[in-house]
């Protein structure tokens, strides 16, 4: 978490509101930004929770009607509590935080009553750091048998990587024994306790985002890495998993990072289904803490808001949270003609500098990322289907949803300060209705989001530093189409082909004739093939590849259904080669590993010179220096060749080994498939 300022604990509520000046003039790009919207390649159902933000018990204005209506309006619908860190300190009962400060009128009481009007459902943080098991339970059993809220999500602890095991402490944990493996056991115990007073209420564990520390990270006796120890022994009794994403950098590094969350969503689907046992797939996963470093309360705070939140809702996340409501003033700047206050907050805190030369705003003025809250409540609605979108242009980004109406709502993000861009948009699986949309747009320096009816759907020119949401009604009616096939699964997966399975669609106005098999590749949809039945064996897959499909349900009269839910799987290597690759990382320091790679000769003839490649699956990972062998990156591609000592590989079983340093600035995704002499190997 990020800790309150000293301005927060207090909470001042009177403030002299600053004027901002005016952003530079923005000069127009003369050629469009293509997007691309296909609504056959379905991705997550948007969730009930899908909206969410941190209240803590520093704020004294947490449960006010006043707060609570402004997040309402926003369309908040998840309310963390107490606090991040303080969570760890926190005692329900007493309502005291030893060590932290806490504000009147914010026990949970008045967080339950401020949740409730908002129309929020609570996610609540059970102490582990200075708490018991039974401390939880007792909380369970006040909130929903005694007062009978019905408090369904509750998460074991806050960042507890963070209490000295892996070198940096932040979060307070009073146990002799600080290690990962400890955390799961009690975890387990939190657990057990917790649901013999309510059987029905959801437990969470508290992972680190693959790619950030101390992601990798193996330390005392541990069995692995953070993740895998905790999913190893816990992962059985809890229900989700809780994860904290802040990916600092300036306000460019931030925008564009958002582009790590496929790939760190599914490295944590990977472990969770690796180390949690029987059922895995039953765990969700929530991201109950998200900030930048740059722009807080500017625009690259409220584009990295907008982007995050649905990339991530995207992945089938279940809820994404903003920390947090009320924070206070910090660095004052100006960015992009706007001055920043350095503040977490949603809202104003109205405090001021400990000079007394700037001031925030009145208390609860919204600050950027409130708007752009505001523009993800009218983007998405629970129900509605996140399908794929996608530009030719790094600056300009698109999300979009197709609701139970038919109709679609397109998210245009420009991350340039400086230029607006016109875009032109495609639409596949889609026909817009021949009508003004209507038009959502925040730009830099409003003080909230504007809305009218203009324009078609297939031009638009984005302010720069923008957010902008098109709701076009379709063409035609969709009435009498069939429903949408259940979510596929993969089985039988080898290097080359998998067999896709899912449940039959309900038919509609006619009987169904076929069903299509489509693979997502960006935003364009390629037909793998298409069967009566409900299974299709597709081949001609790539060996190590990763593959996301739906499923489409054509009836007799040529109606589409919506697609399916995304089946996202990954073939191996072959079973038979005449080569086969075993690679370690075992030393994993956070963002870079040492390495060691075996390559063996299992083919009945000798190799007499060889060249090992691979293709890394991101653009941010990459060979520093290596050793035993000639090393070369081009792009994501490495090339290594042998040195005079290890060039003759013997036959049934020669082998060598080489090594090397590897970096990397996001998730940290294995190769997937290895090439000897240009022959994929098998991966051992």
């Amino acid at each position: 978490m990020r800790r309150p300022t000293a301005f927060a604990a207090g909470l001042l509520l009177l403030a002299t509101a600053l004027g901002t000046a005016g952003g530079p003039a923005a000069a127009e790009p003369t050629d469009p930004v293509t997007v691309t919207v296909n609504t056959r390649a379905g991705l997550a159902t948007v969730p009930a929770t899908a909206l969410g933000v941190n209240h803590a018990i520093w704020d004294a204005q947490l449960g006010s009607a006043e707060t609570s209506d402004l997040l309402k309006a926003a369309g908040v619908k998840m309310l963390r509590y107490p606090g991040g860190s303080y969570a760890d300190i926190y005692h329900w009962e007493t309502h005291t935080a030893p060590g932290g400060y806490v504000a009147p009128n914010t026990d949970f009481d008045t967080f339950m009553a401020g949740a409730r009007r908002v129309g929020a459902e609570p996610m609540i943080i059970a102490n582990y750091g200075t708490g018991t098991p039974a401390e939880a339970a007792a909380w369970v059993r006040y909130a929903n048998v005694t007062k009978g809220y019905g408090a369904k999500w509750w998460t074991v602890g806050n960042e507890n990587y963070g209490n000295g095991h892996y070198g940096s402490a932040w979060e307070a944990d009073d146990h002799p024994d600080k290690s990962a493996s400890q955390y799961a056991r009690l975890v387990v115990e939190y657990a057990d306790a917790m649901k013999a007073v309510d059987p029905s209420i959801k437990v969470g564990a508290v992972l680190t985002m693959p790619g950030n520390w101390p992601d990798g990270i193996t330390a005392g006796s541990d069995p692995g890495p953070w993740n895998q120890t905790v999913l190893s022994i816990a992962g059985p009794k809890i229900d989700f998993v809780d994860v904290h994403w802040y990916p600092g950098g300036n306000a460019a590094d931030s925008l564009a990072r958002t582009n790590h969350l496929p790939d760190a969503a599914w490295l944590l689907r990977q472990q969770i289904a690796r180390y949690a046992g029987p059922g895995a797939d039953r765990i969700g996963i929530s991201f109950t803490e998200l900030n930048v470093d740059a722009g807080r309360t500017t625009a690259p705070g409220a584009l990295f808001l907008a982007d995050a939140y649905s990339g991530l809702l995207e992945q089938g996340v279940f809820t994404v949270q903003w920390w947090n409501v009320h924070n206070g003033i910090g660095t004052v700047s100006e960015v992009a003609g706007q001055t920043d206050y350095g503040d977490f907050g949603l809202l104003s805190s109205g405090n001021c500098t400990s000079d007394g030369e700037v001031c925030q705003p009145a208390f609860n003025t919204p600050f950027a990322p409130y708007h752009a809250l505001s523009m993800m409540n009218l983007f998405v609605r629970p129900g509605d289907q996140l399908v794929r979108a996608g530009t030719d242009e790094p600056l300009v980004a698109a999300h979009a949803v197709r609701r139970p109406d038919g109709s679609v709502a397109v998210l245009l993000l420009n991350k340039d300060p400086d230029n607006a861009h016109p875009v032109a948009l495609d639409y596949a699986g889609f026909t817009p209705a021949d009508e003004a949309p209507t038009v959502h747009t925040l730009t830099n320096g409003a003080t909230g989001i504007s809305t009218g009816r203009s324009g078609d759907a297939s031009t638009r020119t984005l302010p720069p530093y923008s957010l902008t949401t098109l709701v076009l009604r379709p063409a035609g009616s969709s009435a009498g189409r069939p429903g949408a096939p259940g979510r596929p699964t993969a089985g039988a997966v080898t290097d080359r082909a998998a067999t896709i399975s899912w449940p039959a669609a309900t038919p509609g106005a006619s009987p169904i004739a076929k069903y299509e098999v489509h693979r997502q590749y960006g935003a364009v949809s390629e037909q793998l093939g298409e069967t009566a039945g409900t299974s299709l064996t597709v081949g001609n897959l790539e060996p190590g590849a990763r593959y996301t499909v739906n499923v489409l349900a054509r009836d007799t009269a040529g109606r589409v259904s919506w697609s399916s839910p995304p089946l996202t799987f990954a073939t191996g290597s072959p079973a038979e080669s005449s080569c086969a690759v075993r690679f370690d990382d075992d030393n994993d320091w956070g963002n870079g590993y040492v390495a060691n790679v075996e390559v063996v000769n299992t083919g009945a003839k000798a190799v007499d010179g060889w060249t090992l490649t691979w293709t890394w699956p991101t653009a941010w990972q990459q060979v520093s220096s290596g050793w035993s062998a000639t090393w070369d990156q081009q792009g994501r591609t490495v090339r290594v060749t042998p040195t005079a000592d290890n060039r003759r590989l013997a036959a049934d079983g020669g082998s060598t080994t080489v090594g090397f340093v590897g970096a990397y600035s996001g998730p940290n995704v294995p190769p997937g498939a290895f090439r000897l002499n240009g022959t994929v190997c098998t991966v051992r």
